[in-house]
């Protein structure tokens, strides 16, 4: 398969295209500037986009079979402080970026699109999403090491994917766990829907080299159209 790969540069998108290589597909990998990248491996080209920009989009669109969104402002990988920064200072980015996706393929209906979000959405207990969840979200991010200011990003990032539940496009929207890092592939996990998936120790948590497993599952296996789902071990 084609797949198209936005923030492939981020510690997600990077192991995604990592993934959908191993696994044989040919991928586009998308960053703000493309132009400095320099790339050995083979099938995978790297083009720079607005994710921003329903236009830009667009016009990269024709030939993907699906596309993956790890969009976030900044790049979390190479600079987590500045992309706490945006996120806050900015929360409504995220709804933004999903009306330019939707709107980019209203042209090209067929083409999948997969957004990577985030836990904020889920669950803590049936109709109540961590976001709007007060004490709870607070007592979260101390968890996983986050300011409190950034509760404000959560809830933005929740409201991107409400704008996705009203659209007709072939949309699936990926929650990793809430605490998410660089890890070991191990390829086993439990899937689940709009709760947090936890341990033992209750702990909801994934590697983001297994949310890349998971993330391409659902290229070659479609489970989740127009539905949200979440892994964790």
């Amino acid at each position: 398969m084609h797949i198209g790969v936005i923030g492939a540069t981020g510690t997600i998108g990077s192991r995604v295209v990592t993934e959908a290589l191993g696994r044989g597909h040919v991928v586009t990998a998308f960053s703000r500037d493309a132009s400095r990248i320099e790339e050995s491996r083979p099938n995978v080209t790297w083009a720079s986009v607005d994710v921003l920009d329903a236009a830009s989009i667009a016009a990269v669109l024709p030939g993907l079979d699906v596309l993956i969104s790890g969009f976030q402002p900044g790049n979390a990988a190479k600079d987590m402080a500045d992309t706490l920064q945006r996120s806050i200072a900015d929360p409504t980015v995220h709804t933004t970026a999903a009306r330019a996706l939707l709107k980019a393929l209203e042209s090209h209906p067929r083409t999948r699109l997969i957004v990577i979000g985030g836990a904020g959405s889920l669950e803590v207990e049936p109709g109540v999403v961590l976001a709007d969840s007060g004490e709870h979200l607070h007592r979260t991010l101390d968890e996983v090491g986050l300011p409190r200011e950034y509760a404000a990003a959560v809830r933005g990032a929740r409201d991107g994917l409400n704008v996705l539940r009203t659209s007709n496009r072939l949309w699936t929207y990926f929650s990793p766990a809430e605490d998410i890092a660089p890890g070991e592939r191990t390829g086993r996990f439990r899937i689940g829907g709009d709760q947090a998936v936890r341990d033992a120790d209750g702990r909801s948590r994934v590697s983001a080299e297994d949310a890349a497993v998971a993330l391409i599952d659902e290229v070659e296996l479609p489970r989740f159209v127009q539905r949200r789902f979440t892994i964790g071990y």
